[in-house]
This record gives C-alpha cells, structure tokens and sequence, in this order.
C-alpha cells in the first residue's frame, strides 16, 4: 500500500481535483519525503491523479466508464490491484492479482449486504467498499494487496465516498437532461395542435384561389415541421434557427396578411453561432400572439463573444408581474417562454435567462444573449 497515497487522500478528501506537481519526483526516486513535503507535493500527485478519474466516472458506473478510471484509482491506493464492479459483475480491474470473477463478486454480495467495508482473507487479501447513489449500493471498489492494514481500509473506505460522489453528480446530471428532454417535448406539443390546424386551415383558403401559393406554403409548412418535430440534437446553428422563424412567419402572414408586419436584421458574422434547439422561434410566437395587429421586429447583433437577440413587437404588452410569474421558478402560463428561459438557465448559467422588458400598452421586447462558444458539459 502507498502510505503517500493514504496521506494525501486524506488531506485532500472531498475536493479530489488539481494539477500534476512535483510530487512525481518522490515516486520516480522512491526517496521518503522530508517533514513537509509529503503533505504538499503528494497530496497534488494524488488530487492530480484523482482528477484523472473524475470525467469517466461523471459518465455514470459503466463498463467504459470503469475501464477508463481504474488505473487511475488503483494509483491512487497504490495497491497490487484493484477492480470496480456493479451489483453484478465485474467492470474493470487493473494490476496483478484479482481473483476470479467468482470469488470478487461473493466479496462484492457480502460488502454490499453489509453496506460498508468487507474484508476478503485469502491470498491475495482485499477490502471491499460499496458505491453509493441516492442512499443504494449501485456498485464496490475491491481492493487488493499482500496483506490488508487498517490504513488500507481506511483509504480505500475514502476513496470509495469520493467515488460515490462522482456518481451522484453523474445521477444529478442524467436528472436534469431528462428534464430538459420533457421540457422539450411539451414545447413540440404547444407548436404541434394550434399552430398545425391553423396553418392547414389558411393553405387550404388558397387552393381555389390561388394554388401556386398554396403549393408554396405547403412546402414552407413541411419545412417547419420537419425541423421543429424531427428528433432534437443538443444544439443547432442560428442560421438554422433563423430558417426556422422565416418558415414561421410565411405561415403566419399568409394567415393574418397585411395585419402582420415583420422585420429580421442579423449579422452576418453570429450565423454559424451554436445555440439550443427551437430557442428562438417560441419569442417570435410570442410576439405575434401579442402584438397583432403590429410589427415583429427580430434583431441579432454581434457582440464579440456573445450574439445578443432582441425580439421586439409593438402591440398590447403585459403587466411587468405577469412576465415575472412566467419566468418564476414555477412558471404560470406562457409555456414557450419559460422553456426557453429555463434552457438558457441550465445551459449557460443564472445570468443568460431571458429579459422582458414590458408595460401595459407599451409592447414587449425580449432580450438573451447566447455565448459564441458551445459550452463542453452541456446538459441538453
């Protein structure tokens, strides 16, 4: 066992993350560290190694994600071997000296039974630890080496909570996707019945009267329909979202005619911005629902690392608590616009939530701003 590793686990626990110190300079000449030093450069060894780990295990516990974080924790513990199993089977093992899967998982029963470590006399001697998510046993870290301390326990008991908080946030994480993913499909479900008979109803008014344009808008009706119902990729470009919108307003303008009054002013340089799925159409619905008769009016800037989108109409306006209460934690009414709010939110952070500036008669101008750079751990 590394008394290095045991040292700087526990100096470390609850925050295994960092950078790659000189602490490497103890394990490649196997020197003992002088006073001080151990507590300093070893624990960055074992939060840099930790830290290694972290990502694959952020995955959920799965095979692959096991595979790719093994080798890291068994550095950590510095034992012979070590292996990362589900309530079933064995996942991974890294070193010399796992049994067999039979013997490893009569250990893991036993741990798990017991819910806390499980020591495996024989040869090689182990500690088994289960793993954790919401309060169930989900999975064990078998450890082991020529003879089990009471500092190995320990350690690898450590290492084992950690583990297991990198699960829950993997857990955490697949929560709110699967929120996202329902917010997602009651949007389609707003779009899909009015708007559908709507739309449908005006193409039909034209086919008597004027079939070319109701051919015409009956392309234009399968082009928003395709992309507003096809199964939603995280992100898409603002130039197809624009496309979206343009759809959108053909449709609504053959149905409202000269009533309806829509500009769109974008820079060229924030259409190949990425941005979540149907995150601008939902403001322009809202636009119109509020502004006829009037003018929509849909600007995008660029504004060096951010594209900023202002959806604007001049019509009725709310009561500036009424925007509030849609935009609250538990929104009451306009289903798009929380959506969308609540995206940006999960997305991007607190302060990329929608802005609505509005009053009683005055219109309504809605404002987001949108980073030029798609963030990496994306919930959507």
């Amino acid at each position: 066992m590394s008394v290095a590793g045991w040292v700087a686990l526990c100096a470390a626990s609850g925050a295994l993350s960092g950078a790659l110190s000189g602490a490497l300079g103890f394990v490649l000449a196997r020197r003992w560290p002088r006073r001080g030093e151990l507590a300093g450069e070893a624990t960055f060894l074992a939060l840099h190694i930790a830290g290694l780990a972290a990502p694959s295990l952020r995955a959920g516990l799965t095979r692959e994600s096991a595979r790719k974080a093994v080798r890291h924790l068994r550095t950590v513990l510095g034992t012979s071997a070590l292996a990362v199993t589900s309530a079933e089977r064995v996942l991974a093992r890294d070193g010399d000296g796992v049994p067999e899967d039979d013997r490893v998982l009569g250990e893991v029963r036993a741990a798990m039974m017991g819910g806390r470590a499980h020591l495996a006399p024989g040869e090689p001697s182990g500690v088994v630890v289960p793993l954790t998510v919401e309060g169930r046993v989900v999975g064990t870290l078998a450890a082991y080496d020529t003879a089990v301390s009471a500092s190995l326990v320990r350690t690898v008991t450590e290492l084992g909570r950690w583990v297991s908080g990198q699960l829950e946030l993997a857990e955490l994480d697949s929560s709110r996707r699967r929120a996202l993913e329902a917010e997602m499909r009651a949007l389609r479900a707003q779009i899909s019945p009015h708007f559908v008979y709507n739309s449908l109803t005006t193409i039909a008014s034209f086919v008597r009267t004027d079939p070319e344009r109701a051919r015409e808008l009956l392309l234009d009706f399968a082009d928003f329909t395709r992309y507003a119902l096809r199964r939603a990729r995280d992100f898409t470009t603002l130039a197809d979202e624009l496309s979206c919108v343009d759809r959108y307003l053909l449709l609504e303008r053959a149905r409202f005619g000269d009533r309806l009054r829509f500009t769109v002013q974008v820079a060229p340089e924030v259409l190949r911005v990425p941005v979540p799925f149907l995150c601008l159409q939902p403001l322009v619905e809202n636009a119109i629902k509020h502004g006829m008769p009037g003018e929509v009016r849909v600007v995008i800037k660029d504004a060096g690392s951010e594209a900023h989108i202002s959806v604007e109409d001049d019509g009725i306006g709310m009561d500036p608590e009424h925007a509030r209460a849609i935009l609250g934690e538990e929104p009451k009414g306009g289903i798009g616009l929380s959506n969308v709010d609540l995206r940006m939110r999960h997305i991007y952070g607190r302060e990329y939530g929608l802005v609505v500036e509005t009053s009683p008669g005055e219109g309504t101008r809605i404002q987001l701003r949108i980073p030029k750079c798609r963030p990496e751990h994306s919930p959507v």
